[in-house]
């Protein structure tokens, strides 16, 4: 890292409270600018739009191999920094350049196919019932922590074919992923425990679920390859979509534009969750590259090795994007772009609008009670520290009386 003074912070309660200074500050150094995105760890963030373009598709220059990382290579970056747990290798497809790359996003894009999307939204009305059954006879509730961190790990447990005695493990080494805090490292060598006991159990007894596809798919995975392949399936696909749930909430119960049209259901709920993409998108800073070699990048140098991250928060609301572009536009990059761009759009878009839905419709005269809440403070995933509301108390016997599954058996 050689800039100076010290670039701005994209971590720390300050960033958390207000992350557009630090992107003003980033944009203010041209289209690619240093940051420190942990204490002592740096890298340069790209918040130009066209500059992410043109990044996230020229393979032949970057790579997504962190192995190439300089300055973890070097002893640099502190063996328990936390930006590790999504920036260190690990030999799944988010982490593969070329032919394995494409082998393995081949098998992974084959299996989600088969996800039914109708009963996708089953599964995901059935779970968020469940939750909403938790807390509906409190008149009070704080959304992110009692619905939205823990509905799409209900979701996935179900579509990984987890049993039942597997699927309350899974959630809770999750969550204490979710948590950052000293305990993650140990909560992600749970995880990848239970991973390898549910790959064990679909050898022996094959259904109708993500897992058995994958292993039967003809790419033939190793053991390995299919825990980090379900590994980097979960983490991808339920902590960015619990932060596109809570900031759509956070969305339509705090701006007025949205505040007299709830009961209009569907197309408000579309409406809202398509500008989160664009405002405030889950994935906040991510999708790091390597260089292959020292290059340039819309006229900043790029040094071999060091790690290029594109702000997919940045790149939504460059101002130089055309005006009047308009929400439902999808040039948005929250999905990112390019061969890694993310494959479950379509998927992650009915869990979160049927259960943003499910909370619309259950519980009555939702009002939002900390406007104004931070953000959790690291990095890479942008969602509110907690989304705190009340509402009108149900008495029990207007409760859905559903189970959640929690797993297949």
């Amino acid at each position: 890292m050689t800039a100076s003074p010290r670039p701005p912070r994209l971590f720390g309660d300050a960033f958390a409270l207000r992350p557009q200074d630090a992107y003003a500050e980033l944009r203010a150094a041209g289209p690619v600018g240093w940051a420190e995105i942990a204490e002592n760890v740096y890298a340069l963030v790209v918040t130009s739009h066209r500059a992410a373009i043109t990044l996230l598709n020229d393979t032949a220059t970057y790579s997504k191999d962190s192995r190439r990382w300089a300055a973890l290579n070097n002893g640099r970056v502190p063996p328990d920094s936390p930006v590790l747990a999504l920036m260190a290798f690990r030999p799944s497809l988010l982490y593969a350049d070329g032919q394995r790359h494409e082998r393995l996003r081949i098998a992974l894009e084959q299996c989600l196919a088969r996800v039914d999307v109708h009963t996708l939204r089953e599964t995901t009305q059935t779970h968020a019932n469940w939750l909403i059954d938790r807390i509906a006879p409190r008149g009070h509730a704080d959304l992110m922590v009692d619905f939205a961190d823990t509905l799409p790990l209900l979701i996935f447990a179900d579509i990984l074919g987890c049993p039942t005695q597997l699927a309350g493990r899974m959630v809770t080494a999750c969550q204490g992923i979710i948590s950052a805090g000293a305990a993650a490292a140990q909560a992600a060598e749970d995880f990848a425990g239970i991973l390898f006991e549910l790959i064990q159990t679909r050898k022996r007894q094959p259904g109708a679920d993500f897992t058995s596809w994958m292993l039967a798919h003809p790419a033939r995975l190793t053991d390995e390859e299919m825990v980090h392949q379900l590994f980097c399936f979960v983490g991808a696909g339920t902590i960015p979509t619990a932060a596109w749930i809570a900031s759509g909430l956070r969305l339509l119960l705090e701006d007025d534009t949205y505040a007299g049209d709830l009961a209009g259901g569907t197309v408000t709920v579309r409406r809202a969750l398509e500008k989160v993409l664009w405002t405030r998108s889950p994935m906040a800073n991510f999708s790091a590259h390597f260089a292959r070699h020292a290059t340039m990048l819309h006229g900043v140098a790029i040094p071999e090795g060091e790690p290029v991250l594109i702000s997919h928060a940045a790149t939504g609301t460059d101002p130089a994007l055309p005006p009047g572009l308009g929400y439902d536009n999808r040039s948005h990059l929250a999905w990112s772009a390019g061969p890694h761009r993310c494959p479950a759009d379509g998927q992650a878009s009915v869990i979160a609008q049927a259960a943003i839905e499910t909370v619309l419709d259950r519980l009555w005269d939702l009002d939002l009670t900390d406007p104004g809440v931070p953000n959790r403070p690291g990095p890479f995933h942008q969602c509110p520290v907690s989304l705190n509301v009340s509402f009108r108390k149900q008495p029990a016997d207007v409760l859905t009386a559903t189970t959640s599954a929690g797993g297949t058996s």
